[in-house]
């Protein structure tokens, strides 16, 4: 960790979220949301983290390192002119050169894995061990695979809840726009339920289905993890899920961090 008792920044861009945490050693000391948007620059990201952070009682000057994790290329920038303008630091960045991820990824194109996914395995390894399938809900719902030595084995990509309900609403003329939620019962007696149903229902069906073939696939015992945003959702829903880790990308960064200290930069001059 960052040295003189600072403090690390955790930035995770997603499609959806921008999440920033704070960590003081291994504890999360504050962790927020921003909408992720291809406009917003350093400048305005400070004007909101920082006001965020007086909040906590969390000194800018507390924290002397970051790291940033993103599958979307547009938002690096501002985020690394952020560390660099406001924190003084040069942020690691998962997937540049000469960040060690100590992780063997065995698929075809490991540069095309999301730096999400990567950091998801490095931290449910380390916190559940090998055999795993991690379920990711958020703008994609992602199956991932971690073998029995922390090894990333490859996974499934299926679109998210919301972006489901979203292409619903727009490709049918009379099908509103709903929110996520459990409907009471699974045949629907109006349209809004019939919908909810589709959806709730049908990702409850489309993890089980996936979560057997997978294991079937695999042919070992594994144990299956939730993480996103709507992971709590379906949690109680299905005996697939075993547990829920709402912060596993957060702290498989600051995992990240620790193995690659020695490249933490100095002040920038």
């Amino acid at each position: 960790m960052p040295k003189d008792n600072g403090m690390l920044l955790a930035i995770d861009a997603g499609n959806t979220n921008v999440v920033f945490a704070v960590h003081d050693g291994k504890t999360i000391r504050a962790q927020y949301r921003a909408a992720t948007k291809d406009t917003r620059t350093a400048d305005e990201y400070y004007v909101w983290l920082m006001q965020l952070l007086q909040l906590e009682g969390i000194k800018t000057s507390e924290i002397d390192a970051a790291i940033i994790a993103t599958v979307v290329p547009q938002a690096l920038f501002p985020l690394r002119r952020l560390c660099a303008k406001y924190f003084n630091r040069e942020a690691l960045v998962v997937g540049d050169a000469g960040v060690d991820l100590g992780i063997d990824i065995n698929v075809d194109r490991p540069n095309a894995v999301g730096a999400d996914r990567i950091v998801n395995a490095i931290a449910g390894y380390n916190e559940y061990g090998g055999d795993l399938i991690l379920i990711d809900f958020g703008t994609a719902t992602t199956f991932d695979i971690v073998g029995p030595k922390g090894s990333y084995e490859g996974g499934i990509i299926a679109a998210g809840v919301n972006l489901s309900l979203e292409a619903l609403h727009m490709a049918a003329a009379q099908l509103p726009r709903i929110a996520v939620e459990r409907p009471q019962a699974v045949i629907g007696k109006d349209t809004i339920p019939a919908m909810q149903s589709g959806v709730f229902w049908g990702y409850i069906a489309m993890i089980e289905g996936m979560v057997a073939r997978i294991k079937a696939e695999y042919g070992r015992p594994m144990k299956v993890i939730g993480t996103g945003g709507l992971a709590h959702l379906f949690r109680h829903s299905t005996n697939a899920i075993e547990h829920v880790d709402h912060d596993l990308t957060i702290r498989g960064l600051r995992l990240i961090f620790e193995r690659n200290a020695a490249l933490a930069r100095k002040p920038l001059a």
